[in-house]
């Protein structure tokens, strides 16, 4: 429960603990803003700070995917390697699988937007 002081505008006091690398980083960037009182610091980082929370599901499927089209295309350079042939149904492959590259990128563009 945190402690009052009554004859006080803000009268209630939060405690919290630190390690010494944290509270090096917290003296840094006070340095950066130029203030040394750290109570109006933390109070205001408290309130107006931001939190940034990336979602990378999206971009962790796209990755997956992109990754088993390389799968697809290596397996179509090793047969193209043994054999010394390419086959028109292998560039028809490979603009297939490039064409899904392309959609995917510019799904993940149009997302950011």
């Amino acid at each position: 429960m945190p402690n009052k002081k009554p004859n006080r505008s803000r009268n209630i006091l939060l405690n919290f603990f630190v390690t010494d690398q944290e509270r090096n980083t917290i003296h840094e960037k006070m340095k950066l803003l130029k203030t040394d009182n750290m109570g109006a610091y933390l109070r205001k980082m408290a309130i107006d700070g931001i939190i940034v929370n990336i979602d990378h599901t999206d971009i962790k499927k796209q990755t997956a995917e992109i990754q088993k089209i390389g799968v697809n295309i290596n397996q179509i350079a090793k047969r193209v390697n043994q054999t010394n042939n390419i086959y028109s149904q292998d560039i028809a492959e490979l603009k297939e699988l490039m064409n899904e590259i392309w959609r995917l990128q510019r799904l993940s563009l149009l997302k950011q937007l």
